[in-house]
């Protein structure tokens, strides 16, 4: 079973990296069953971790406002698409 303290402490990196290495395997279609299961289960875990990093560090990006002067007059929180 997945460990999810083991992913937490993973850097985005890492955690992206193990990612890929997981789908690489679960691709050539040559892991049994029980071991694929194993695998989609921590891919899935990894994945959400991900994201969660993704999205913490999108919600501190924040747009810098100026005035006309090109005075910064303060900030609002970044806003994706």
């Amino acid at each position: 079973m997945t460990d999810p303290t083991d992913i937490a402490a993973l850097s985005f990196e890492d955690a992206l990296r193990e990612l890929e290495r997981i789908v690489g395997q679960l691709e050539t279609g040559d892991v049994p069953l029980d071991q694929a299961i194993t695998l989609y289960e921590r891919g899935d875990a990894l994945r959400r971790q991900c994201q969660a990093r993704l999205d913490a560090a999108q919600a501190r990006i924040e747009q810098v406002r100026a005035d006309a002067s090109g005075n910064v007059t303060g900030t609002t929180p970044f806003a994706a698409g």
